[in-house]
């Protein structure tokens, strides 16, 4: 997950957005820049084929890893919320946008993760963990002003045109828009 260039010791401070409480980046290289240190890391995938549990093992530090999406974005921030009271302290957050894939296997700008990001952290400023770096406050503006659209734009994103070519029903990808409508939370790995 993490290559020479993306290791840890090598990403510059500025890149490991350490001083907020909630950080955002995208795939591997987002998450050996800010998962690192983080008491909890959320895997940001709104429309996921994969198993999220392999993406989950190669996720640096030693923090916990859940997953998420828009439907479980609520439950999530509880979830996180209640990490923090068993800590004890203030629990760094790192959300980790998946991203698609490009044609030549590189990470691909996924509007619906970035959606899907921003949801979790609208969430985690409504339990009262609002400490976001701008990057993540960014996420959280483009969830907030799209929130109505939401379940569209899984639609008619490049990733969701792409499941819809292969076959998927849009009316059950658009079910993956539907904020706060899981309540189950996916532990990846435990702290």
């Amino acid at each position: 997950m993490t290559s020479a260039s993306s290791h840890p010791s090598t990403v510059p401070a500025a890149h490991r957005q350490a001083k907020y409480q909630v950080r955002f980046d995208w795939a591997a290289a987002g998450a050996a820049a800010v998962a690192t240190d983080a008491d909890i890391v959320v895997w940001v995938d709104a429309l996921t084929d994969e198993p999220v549990e392999a993406a989950a093992a190669q996720i640096p530090g030693a923090g916990a890893v859940v997953a998420a999406g828009l439907t479980d974005a609520p439950a999530v921030a509880r979830w996180i919320l209640d990490e923090q009271v068993r800590l004890g302290r203030r629990a760094m957050v790192a959300l980790i946008a998946a991203g698609g894939t490009t044609a030549e296997g590189g990470t691909r700008f996924a509007v619906e993760d970035l959606l899907a990001a921003g949801a979790v952290v609208d969430a985690l400023a409504s339990v009262g963990i609002d400490y976001s770096s701008p990057e993540a406050a960014a996420a959280c503006a483009a969830f907030t002003g799209l929130r109505g659209a939401v379940a569209h734009l899984l639609t008619a994103s490049v990733s969701g045109q792409e499941r819809i070519a292969s076959g998927a029903d849009a009316a059950e990808l658009a079910g993956s828009g539907r904020l706060g409508t899981a309540s189950e939370v996916r532990v990846l790995r435990a702290a």
